[in-house]
């Protein structure tokens, strides 16, 4: 195996930089394996460009490639001033104007764009604007303006993002603007659908049947950024089909001392829910400017690969940054050596137990297998990815090779860690026939050699989801043939 096959995933966020000739190609080669759309920017036409040019590179260079659709969500904002910026000193009072028709911003006063806010806060709140640089204290409630005093000041201008310390603020977790960007999405389609600021199960199932009824089956993701998430955090995760450690709005709610044992909480968590976890926000943020990250950076980047997760993102640093490939150069490089460094072990006296699936049963058997064979590879022949799925929760020592004739399938397991999704079409084929055709395509690709050993999961029937029942062993011989070395 290439000493250089990445396990851990690289997201990166499309944007005017990505825009560039040439550079998308770069950051697909350099590694990226999903993009990410950013629906709180762009148009609709400019989606779709850049997910045509997504599919179509993909498909020049022979490689799975996600794309994430990510929701605006109902994120609270100041609206503008009538000079674009204010000065806001600490001390001084300063109201927020909870109605439509509110005036033009200035230094003691600003709209807001959501107008229940004035039921939502009470006197000695803290409000944070402009992800925390600006907080507030709510000192009276006057109508329908919010009265607060200053307690850290600075430069404010257009459109700020607006927190509660603490979180409770009772927006709906999916605005109208969020469900036609659904359907944009469902058109688009895209692989990977994300809830911004979902307070509970009841929100990502929402989200799921809007996008079910435009055709998508995308996979949901629970972007976690709200205080109430965090109370609520299994049952979001159980309803899921990945999670997002979303560390700004999280980190304004919470506090950003809160931010690393809530991280690895959350990463925990996703793991022992057999969910896909994604680590995102700041990463690499110096690199929006910089053409190498700080000290600080690679550490924060190599503990998120250590704690486990599947994914690392990559949001202003490639969208509008001024360095787009070097920062997945650098991400692909600090996640290459955090894994060379940190063997995992797989502690089975944790693993679940009184398993409701065969398809979860045989996955645990397989990592069991490759803790005690000295191993090449295991093969997941798949139609859904879900046993790949399954067997990358266990952090194998050896790469997975999830193999599957749907499109869909495959760049759904490119977020997967240590799963290296490759199209194969097992269909009218036996188990025996398909396993064996399965070890010659990857001898042939160069994944195998001559002498290696292969664990092989797959179902009695390959054309059904969810029937993955076997394994099997085989060593690799002479020209890619295979010699059986038994069922298990």
């Amino acid at each position: 195996m290439n000493a250089n096959f990445r396990r851990t995933k690289i997201l990166a966020t499309l944007g005017p930089a990505t825009d560039q000739p040439g550079v998308l190609e770069q950051l697909l080669e350099a590694g990226v394996n999903v993009v990410r759309l950013n629906f709180s920017h762009g148009t609709p036409e400019q989606h779709a460009a850049r997910v045509a040019k997504v599919r179509e590179i993909s498909a020049s260079i022979g490689r799975e490639v996600g794309v994430l659709a990510d929701l605006q969500g109902p994120k609270i904002r100041i609206e503008k001033f009538a000079n674009d910026k204010v000065l806001l000193a600490n001390g001084q009072e300063f109201r927020l104007i909870c109605r439509a028709d509110a005036p033009m911003g200035d230094e003691t006063q600003v709209g807001v764009s959501y107008l229940g806010l004035v039921s939502d806060v009470k006197v000695g709140d803290t409000l944070l604007l402009d992800d925390g640089l600006i907080s507030l204290q709510v000192t009276a409630l006057d109508g329908d303006a919010i009265v607060t005093t200053v307690l850290a000041g600075g430069a404010l201008s257009n459109r700020k993002g607006l927190n509660r310390l603490g979180g409770g603020l009772s927006l709906d977790a999916l605005s109208e603007q969020d469900k036609e960007h659904i359907a944009i999405a469902a058109e688009l389609d895209v692989d990977f659908l994300a809830v911004s600021f979902c307070r509970s199960a009841a929100d990502i199932e929402l989200a799921r049947s809007i996008a079910k009824s435009h055709g998508s089956f995308a996979h949901i993701v629970a972007k976690i950024e709200r205080a109430e998430a965090i109370e609520n955090l299994v049952e979001i995760t159980q309803a899921s089909d990945v999670v997002m450690v979303a560390r700004g709005d999280l980190g304004v709610e919470i506090g950003d001392a809160e931010l690393p044992g809530l991280q690895k909480l959350i990463i925990r968590t996703a793991l022992e829910c057999n969910k896909v976890v994604i680590t995102a926000t700041q990463m690499l943020q110096s690199m929006v400017d910089n053409p190498i990250p700080t000290r600080a950076e690679v550490l924060d980047v190599a503990n998120s690969v250590i704690d486990g997760t599947d994914a690392v993102m990559l949001s202003a640093e490639t969208a509008s940054g001024s360095h787009p490939v070097k920062a997945v150069e650098a991400m692909n490089r600090i996640c290459l050596a955090a894994e060379r460094q940190f063997k995992h072990d797989t502690d089975f006296e944790k693993a679940p137990r009184n398993l409701q699936r065969v398809d979860q049963a045989i996955a645990m058997a397989a990592m069991f297998v490759a803790e005690h064979i000295n191993l090449r590879g295991i093969i997941a022949l798949t139609e859904s990815g879900g046993t790949a799925r399954y067997l990358s929760r266990f952090r194998a020592n050896v790469p997975l090779f999830g193999l599957s004739r749907f499109g869909y399938s495959r760049r759904r397991m490119s977020l997967m860690r240590d799963v290296y999704p490759i199209n194969f079409d097992s269909e009218g084929q036996s188990m025996r026939v398909a396993a064996r055709k399965a070890v010659k395509q990857l001898f042939d690709q160069g994944f195998l050699e001559i002498g290696d050993r292969v664990l092989i999961t797959s179902g009695d029937h390959m054309e059904q989801h969810g029937a993955t029942n076997t394994m099997r062993l085989l060593a690799v011989a002479e020209g890619g043939k295979t010699e059986g070395l038994g069922d298990l």
